[in-house]
């Protein structure tokens, strides 16, 4: 465990990866301007004020350290050896349409290897985290009564551990889907061993990722080149500390080959899907 002026880097992800759930919780169900990124994609000023604070709070803790922010870029040296990887709200058009499936991402990047990372749950105050080796679900805060501000429940940790027993499959379906005519996300619902074995969901967060590590999903599948993702970082890192198996899209070592994920809550989930992306794959091609 990193320690910093007595702080780990673990915890400063959580206290930061909070900061930011603070910020998009109290900004819920407010009229939020957008700001469009082109392709579809856009941008709430809850997204761009969740990120300023998390950053406040990476730079007085961390202030030689590098960081890349989803809505501000990268700053700090490019070639800097620790940097931080900040996702201010994944599920941007969730929140801008009143559905409280979001997360905030904050890991840490370490020559290469990400070492610490946190998932805020703004609507739970749930904050799943990992040092590099353990996962842990820290309770915090929540607004169980909907009211949009924190019940003040208190504190508890618990151990993440994964469970296929759900059943319960989270597949990406936003485009664009690199590997096809390959792979298509959308077409794995209708291979009939995924009908017979596993329910689909698609909650449009990568807090489903950290769901994978919990125990509250099988598995999470998605497309793309994800090497140093601000969506994906954090809860690839809380899969891998959990033990859960992670692999790229074909069952190649991750951020290898052709690129994407399956996260998936232990090995017999992993071989059943690989087979069905791999039996797809050669439909495609």
């Amino acid at each position: 465990m990193t320690l910093i002026n007595g702080e780990s880097d673990a915890r400063l992800a959580v206290t930061a990866a909070r900061a930011g759930a603070a910020v998009v919780r109290d900004l819920y169900g407010g009229r939020l301007a957008r700001h469009e990124k082109g392709d579809g994609d856009f941008a709430t000023e809850a997204d761009l004020a969740a990120e300023r604070a998390i950053l406040d709070v990476l730079r007085a803790a961390r202030p030689d350290d590098a960081v890349t922010g989803e809505e501000s870029g990268p700053r700090g040296a490019a070639g800097a050896r620790r940097r931080w990887l900040v996702d201010p709200l994944c599920g941007t058009l969730n929140y801008a349409v009143r559905t409280r499936l979001v997360g905030v991402n904050v890991a840490l990047r370490v020559d290469g290897e990400t070492t610490a990372a946190a998932t805020a749950d703004p609507f739970t105050g749930e904050v799943f985290w990992t040092d590099g080796t353990r996962a842990r679900l820290s309770s915090g805060d929540r607004d169980s009564d909907g009211d949009g501000d924190s019940d003040g429940d208190g504190d508890g940790e618990e151990k993440l551990t994964p469970s296929a027993a759900s059943a319960l499959v989270d597949v990406n379906l936003d485009p664009p889907f690199p590997n096809a005519p390959a792979f298509r996300a959308p077409s794995l619902l209708a291979d009939p061993d995924f009908i017979e074995r596993f329910r689909p969901r698609v909650v449009s967060s990568t807090l489903a990722v950290a769901w994978v590590a919990a125990g509250r999903r099988a598995a999470y599948v998605t497309d793309g080149h994800l090497a140093d993702s601000v969506h994906f970082a954090a809860g690839i890192a809380l899969c891998r500390a959990a033990g859960c198996t992670v692999t790229g899209l074909y069952g190649e070592p991750l951020h290898t080959g052709r690129g994407g994920l399956i996260a998936a809550a232990d090995p017999g989930t992993h071989t059943a899907l690989l087979a069905m992306v791999r039996r797809q794959a050669q439909k495609g091609t």
